[in-house]
């Protein structure tokens, strides 16, 4: 089945007993651990566990500015405030360390509600009673399939980019696939020691419809035989160095060339090892290994493409412990596949296909609190991150196995959902470049995001002015998220595509973790500030305008109104040395007609006809962005009796305004225009959170009130 099979050799890979395991590293959040679960193979052990996680957030609010005249006062207040965060921890390591991190769980793990572990894995029933004795723990075992399954839908179901498929020598081997919105059905391969072919249909009905005895097993079985290697990995490492054809014997062996008539290409393999019966010679450990590893993954392709056409299925995941990332055997499977569907159906592979058991059984585990009602994004400050797959390094050095892997998820307390006026979620890309595929682009943006990391470090501390620790935290967080950098540089596809985007979140969650919820809070309020006392001054110039003038003029201080955007460092270096650098500058700077991407023609014609029905409007910066730029454009839009929803960031990101500042400067502007001020008590005026806490907005992930508005 799938449970892992390598034998350890104890004497060469245990744990120094002395070895301290910082808890912030690895068994991170541990004193608030509760809900264990654990999946043991015969290597490998992956362990999960449910924490809270106390952590800063930025709140703001509003003052009382009708006692009397307020206008050099501040609009709002700003407080730091502690919040709980739910958080799903996954680690990986080697079972030569099972007994020294049950040491250093046991010693560190201050709840004692908890009274049961779920547990699953071949390796599970030969572990029991050292986790009993350890723990003080009862060990529930939880049918292994079921677990499987379960943790594969919730990755593919919370993680974007979770599934890949693998191309060997391109300049990034993994190339990321968006997730279907319905992740239903598929066919799950999961090669253990045998195979196992699963058809799953939904959350909780799926069907082993087939399967192998030719697994992992076989080839690490035949593989022991025929070079006497014992080490799975270091199998691997051989197949990687040899040469099949010495040992195989191919269709022009036989045939002199290619098969034409039966479409038989010359250099197709017409029997494994079929040279071996005739040939007078030794053939090498390294040609033997490749011989076999093709011919047990040609096997396992056949054997999966049959059955993904016998149910009518495209989407086709590989996991177990046969597959592991390990280059080899996803390029021998990704060609099997190619081969026998002709290209229709691909390969995937699944980025945290090591977890799926462990978090199948946690999940099981945590069934009261219905884990899946929730959305749960991957911090990647507490994540490793795929590693790299290289087949030059070391078994040891690239296998996950020596080192300890972790994966953390935190709950979003909002279920995010596909924007219904997407046409096609699936097809939808919400970033314009894929750095992981285009390395100049890759160093442009690693270099641009180094040289702003100053700036940021110096407006962390800056948001924070009370607190005498920020400095040393605003250094802990440089060094992480430099770490973060060099990382993505050597491993570009670690947290799946690299874009801008994920730099950007990358960097919000190094904040985060070093209680940094807001860096940009006191900027934000200033620009805010500055920005109102203009505002009735731009609505009256807009209205001495014609009607054409007008609307040429709104879209100018729309697109002027979005240069002040501090994620930008060439505008946070203006910002900076130019603290009266305004909305009349910013607009002077403009392009003329026509622009990079010009559609106000068309837009200007459909302004003519009747109103729109309802306009949603997805915010980006503070300050004179918002207030001056988009506001007397929502102004307009009102005026000619269309609806509007303002949708926010639900958390700070960037300069980015947030749903609580909207709320405070949409009360204030209120205040001011009597065409606001209508609009909000009608309720055609209406403000939503987006559900983003990032600079980059993602259709797929929106707060389900927004959609709930927009809705007809």
């Amino acid at each position: 089945m799938a449970a892992e099979s390598e034998r350890v050799d104890r004497s060469s890979h245990s744990m120094d007993k002395s070895i301290t395991l910082p808890p912030n590293e690895i068994f991170r959040n541990l004193e608030n651990a509760k809900r264990f679960a654990i999946d043991i193979g015969g290597s490998l052990t992956k362990l999960a566990y449910y924490s809270t996680v106390q952590h800063k957030v930025a709140k703001v609010r509003s003052f009382d500015h009708t006692a009397k005249d307020t206008e050099d006062d501040p609009l709002y207040e700003i407080s730091m405030q502690e919040e709980i965060l739910a958080r799903l921890h996954f680690i990986k390591f080697e079972n030569a360390y099972i007994e020294t991190c049950l040491d250093f769980i046991k010693d560190h793990l201050v709840n004692t509600d908890t009274k049961v572990i779920k547990a699953t894995g071949g390796g599970a029933h030969k572990f029991k009673d050292l986790i009993e004795k350890k723990l003080k723990l009862r060990v529930d075992k939880e049918d292994e399939m079921t677990c499987l399954i379960k943790g594969c839908n919730f990755v593919l179901r919370n993680i974007p980019h979770e599934a890949f498929v693998y191309v060997k020598h391109a300049d990034s081997e993994f190339r990321f696939q968006n997730t279907h919105p319905d992740i239903f059905p598929y066919l799950l391969i999961n090669i253990g020691s045998g195979v196992s072919i699963i058809k799953v249909e939904s959350e909780d009905t799926f069907e082993r419809v087939g399967g192998s005895s030719i697994g992992g097993g076989t080839f690490w079985g035949l593989g022991a035989l025929l070079t006497k290697t014992k080490r799975f990995d270091e199998l691997l490492q051989l197949a990687s160095k040899g040469q099949h054809t010495s040992v195989d014997m191919l269709v022009k062996d036989i045939y002199g060339g290619s098969y034409v008539s039966l479409g038989l290409t010359g250099d197709l393999i017409a029997s494994s090892f079929g040279k071996s019966a005739t040939a007078d010679k030794e053939f090498s450990k390294e040609d033997m290994a490749k011989s076999l590893l093709h011919m047990i993954s040609n096997d396992i392709g056949q054997l999966a493409c049959l059955y993904a056409r016998l149910h009518n299925l495209t989407r086709v995941y590989f996991g177990g412990f046969f597959i592991r990332g390990h280059p080899v055997t996803m390029h021998t499977i990704t060609y099997s596949i190619n081969f026998f569907t002709k290209g229709e159906v691909q390969a995937l592979f699944l980025r945290h296909e090591g977890y799926l058991g462990t978090i199948g059984a946690f999940l099981k585990g945590a069934e009261e609190d219905n884990p899946n009602q929730y959305s749960w994004g991957e911090n990647y400050a507490g994540s490793s991150g795929l590693m790299s797959t290289s087949p030059d390094l070391n078994p040891m050095q690239r296998a996950r196995s020596g080192t300890f892997d972790m994966l953390e998820m935190d709950r979003l307390e909002r279920q995010l959902v596909n924007l219904p006026l997407l046409q096609d979620p699936s097809s939808y890309i919400p970033d314009t470049v894929d750095l992981s595929e285009d390395a100049l682009a890759r160093e442009y943006w690693l270099y641009c995001f180094e040289e702003a990391l100053d700036g940021v470090v110096k407006r962390a501390v800056a948001s924070q002015p009370d607190l005498p620790e920020a400095a040393e935290r605003a250094e802990k967080f440089r060094h992480k998220y430099l770490h973060k950098l060099q990382t993505l540089r050597h491993q570009p596809f670690a947290y799946g595509s690299l874009t801008v985007r994920s730099l950007l979140d990358t960097r919000e969650h190094c904040l985060n973790e070093f209680n940094f919820p807001d860096p940009y809070s006191k900027i934000k309020q200033r620009e805010n500030d500055m920005a109102l006392k203009y505002f009735q001054k731009a609505v009256k110039s807009l209205e001495e305008l014609s009607w054409e003038q007008r609307q040429f003029a709104l879209v100018r201080g729309l697109l002027a109104g979005n240069v002040f955007d501090w994620g930008a460092k060439a505008v946070s270096d203006v910002l900076e040395s130019d603290p009266e650098f305004g909305f009349e500058q910013a607009k002077r700077q403009l392009e003329e007609r026509p622009w990079l991407i010009d559609n106000y023609d068309q837009w200007l014609e459909r302004l003519n006809g009747p109103p729109h029905k309802c306009a949603l409007f997805f915010v980006d910066n503070s300050g004179i962005d918002i207030i001056l730029g988009v506001f007397p454009f929502v102004r307009e839009l009102l005026c000619r009796g269309t609806e509007v929803v303002l949708a926010s960031n639900s958390s700070p990101a960037l300069n980015d305004v947030t749903n609580n500042e909207l709320q405070i400067l949409t009360e204030r502007i209120a205040a001011m225009d009597p065409v606001i001020q209508s609009a909000v008590k009608e309720d055609r005026l209406t403000l939503v959170q987006s559900g983003s806490s990032s600079p980059c907005l993602d259709l797929r992930n929106v707060h389900q009130s927004c959609c709930r508005r927009i809705e007809f």
